[in-house]
């Protein structure tokens, strides 16, 4: 429940960066927003949806750990390893985020124009006239271990898992199981599915307006199917 309550509160903070502003503009017509705001805007989003990511990854590795380690769970389960495991990805996503933002203030933009609902990280690169090689190639380094990373780590956690469950000889046991985590893996497939397709796929192969598509699922949707 440590780990759930941490996860409630990111998914809370990380819609919060988009949605409020989002409806403001849609409410009052208002699409106007500071450069400040912007690189506030897009900090916190970084850090919150980096933060999630991973902790993703630490709630796949106390599932394994209280299915396939029923009995060792609590020694190694302790109070500190929980704070590690919640502590890691704030810290993690901070430093994540604080090089991109930084790395952000030495460009200079085309447009003052935004084709998007927020500040996205992918959008506003495409928005620059100075070269971005370097933006483009840590996003591809710290977005890999801050995405792609923890979504092998989950998938991986999943084999021994479902080797477990299928020992259990109950049949009513064994499907109590696999419905709850093949619902956890669902959510999970839609977070990272569209996270990955949007700032990990070839800017050529989707639009601007498959890129918002897709960011509202991971934004909007998936933070709501997380279990509280």
């Amino acid at each position: 429940y440590f780990l759930l309550s941490n996860l409630s509160l990111l998914d809370i903070c990380f819609t919060s960066t988009t949605i409020p502003k989002m409806l403001l503009n849609l409410l009052c017509g208002n699409t106007t927003i500071s450069s400040a705001a912007c690189l506030v805007q897009m900090y916190f989003f970084i850090t919150f949806g980096g933060a999630d990511s991973i902790l993703l990854s630490a709630m796949a590795y106390d599932r394994y750990l209280a299915i396939c380690c029923p009995l060792h769970y609590m020694t190694i389960m302790s109070a500190l390893r929980c704070a590690l495991l919640v502590a890691v990805p704030w810290v993690l996503a901070n430093l994540i985020s604080m090089v991109h933002t930084i790395l952000m203030t030495r460009l200079s933009f085309c447009t003052n124009r935004i084709p998007h609902f927020f500040c996205d990280l992918n959008t506003l690169i495409k928005l620059s006239c100075s070269d971005t090689k370097v933006n483009e190639m840590l996003v591809l380094v710290l977005g890999g271990s801050a995405v792609l990373v923890p979504f092998v780590c989950i998938v991986a956690s999943y084999t021994p898992i479902a080797v477990a469950v299928w020992k259990v000889p109950s049949t009513r046991g064994k499907w109590r199981a696999f419905s709850t985590c093949g619902s956890h893996l669902c959510v999970v497939f839609l977070f990272y599915g569209t996270v990955i397709g949007v700032y990990f796929n070839p800017t050529s192969t989707h639009t601007t307006q498959t890129d918002m598509a897709a960011t509202i699922i991971y934004t909007m949707v998936t933070p709501m199917l997380n279990p509280v």
